[in-house]
């Protein structure tokens, strides 16, 4: 398998969602996944006003998939948002 560079995948989640601030001294890899894990868990927004984790998936991959980015990256970030849904259900099974 081919080595992901989790710096431009980072940097075009970011024009995706380009009011979200991505700063911190952890490697990309996991301020992306960090990112689209608090987004899946709808933690940008008050309690109240907070969707299923369904209704975030559906959101992101929609948002995507209108993107101006690449095929490649628009691929890398939809396998990354479902790996984590899987991990997100995972953990609400226990």
């Amino acid at each position: 398998m081919v080595a992901m560079d989790y710096e431009k995948i980072l940097d075009e989640y970011r024009t995706i969602w380009n009011n979200r601030r991505l700063q911190s001294e952890q490697a990309p890899e996991d301020i992306l996944r960090e990112a689209i894990q608090r987004d899946l868990k709808d933690e940008n927004s008050h309690p109240r006003a907070r969707r299923t984790l369904m209704e975030k998936y559906y959101l992101a991959t929609k948002r995507i998939l209108e993107a101006s980015l690449t095929s490649e990256s628009k691929i890398i970030l939809l396998q990354l948002h479902m790996e984590l849904v899987e991990a997100i259900q995972g953990e609400a099974g226990k």
